[in-house]
């Protein structure tokens, strides 16, 4: 993909694919069984048992601690990330008990075996999450360059014209198998709403780079918080999804903008019009405004789909529900019951000037209830079958959606939990269903499953 590397290089090779982790387990598990052949008797092993037992208990209660008690981020530690801190811990206590009595060397392999068990339990815990697919990423050195302008407002042309349904024949014509599609970065003024944001990435698949692209399906697709819009791309790598998805389809998948809903990492305007900046109101006038002048793209809300990921995903069904003048398709991965900006009474005080019954109309069942029937709104929710703390919220809220008339579709991603793995299973799975309501193919029966 053009939009990111223009050549490969080190660092560019996955994190959280087997070649690279297998390797470091490996070396890791063979410097451990060093560790282990040094000098042995039965005081020593039963020590070390003893040990490992201990340690693996004391890297459970870490993990605890952090996510139940300490609770930094508002999510809680996956299966996964909890058993890689109690593997950490074990390791940990078989070198150290296992450093006295050694001959040099092996104190040095001891040693080397501390930071290797260190640096696989921490690549274990990425490739849990996703976070940091490459090196690149995780060195913060993966940006995106500006959106070539003849790539986006050339386009905008016909944007008000009727949806066409576009041929996919003529589309293969002239738009090779293999081609990427773009990403890039644009400024999207907040000329309505005055709210303060940072630049916007767009994705433009291959059709909507050749010559007389269709008008093509649009998603206005919100990052989680902390975060920012290139984390969509960077560790959810969204844009390999959606090239997959084009290859398959002749060059078609949806045009997604990734506009910035927070202003700044540590900001959570929890997506209403508040004294903390007027963030529906941008998401909801100011990014459709650029869009729709921008992009060629379906002019009928039937092509118009709201998505995000955990705090944007609150966002996406907050205004997915509230606007269906503007949008017919709702993704939300993992978003929360209710908008949250610290404790309760913080949040109604910072975003709803302390009034407590404007705080709970926000709450996404709220505004469902509020504006039911739906006639024509569907929402697709998606959460980590070991998201804990955020399944039974998500399941509330579709049960809500679905009470009040919404096309309702929930999924759980096996084995993941509030981290980009399940967005990754998100898109993979929302996509053709995104696909058919919005008429990027031509429309496909799709099992609801509630």
């Amino acid at each position: 993909m053009n939009s990111l590397f223009s050549a490969f290089s080190p660092l560019d090779i996955s994190l959280i694919d087997a070649p690279v982790l297998g390797t470091l387990y490996a070396v890791t598990g063979l410097t451990l069984l060093l560790v282990l052949l040094g000098p042995t008797g039965v005081r020593r092993a039963v020590i070390t048992v003893i040990g490992a037992v201990v340690g693996a208990f004391g890297g459970w209660a870490l993990a605890w601690f952090i996510t139940d008690v300490w609770d930094p981020w508002g999510v809680s530690f996956s299966t996964g990330t909890g058993l890689w801190t109690a593997a950490l811990g074990a390791s940990l206590a078989v070198v150290v008990l296992n450093l006295s009595g050694q001959v040099r060397w092996r104190r040095g392999v001891a040693v080397g075996a501390i930071g290797l068990c260190l640096l696989s339990a921490a690549a274990g815990i990425n490739a849990d999450v996703g976070e940091f697919p490459t090196l690149r990423v995780a060195l913060g050195l993966a940006s995106y360059p500006p959106l070539d302008p003849a790539l986006a407002t050339a386009q905008a042309r016909a944007a008000q014209t009727p949806a066409v349904h576009p041929d996919p024949a003529n589309v293969a014509n002239n738009t090779a198998s293999n081609e990427s599609g773009v990403v890039g970065t644009v400024t999207i003024p907040a000329t309505s709403s005055g709210f303060v944001s940072r630049d916007a990435l767009v994705y433009l698949p291959p059709a909507a780079r050749r010559a007389n692209p269709p008008a093509l399906p649009v998603v206005e697709m919100l990052s989680g918080q902390p975060g920012s819009p290139s984390d969509v791309f960077t560790s959810g790598r969204l844009a390999g999804i959606l090239d997959t998805y084009a290859r398959a389809h002749s060059g078609l998948a949806p045009i997604v903008v990734v506009p910035d809903q927070l202003g700044a990492p540590g900001r959570n305007p929890m997506c209403v019009d508040s004294a903390l900046g007027s963030s529906a109101s941008y998401l909801t006038v100011d990014v459709p405004v650029w869009i729709r002048s921008h992009l060629h793209v379906t002019a009928q809300p039937s092509g118009w789909t709201i998505a995000g990921f955990s705090q944007g995903g609150t966002c996406s069904i907050q205004l997915g529900a509230a606007h269906p003048e503007l949008y017919s398709t709702i993704l939300d991965i993992a978003g929360e019951l209710v908008p949250k900006n610290g404790s309760e009474a913080h949040t109604v005080q910072s975003g709803f000037g302390g009034s407590a019954s404007l705080y709970a109309a926000a709450a996404p069942s709220a505004i469902l209830a509020a504006q039911q029937p739906y006639a024509e709104l569907g929402a697709i929710f998606v959460v980590g079958d070991d998201d804990i703390r955020f399944l039974p919220g998500v399941h509330a809220v579709a049960d809500a959606a679905q009470r009040a008339g919404v096309v309702t579709h929930l999924f759980e991603s096996p084995g993941t939990a509030h981290d980009w793995r399940t967005v990754d299973y998100a898109w993979t799975t929302a996509l053709p269903i995104i696909a058919a309501r919005t008429a990027l193919l031509a429309p496909t029966v799709i099992a609801t499953t509630r």
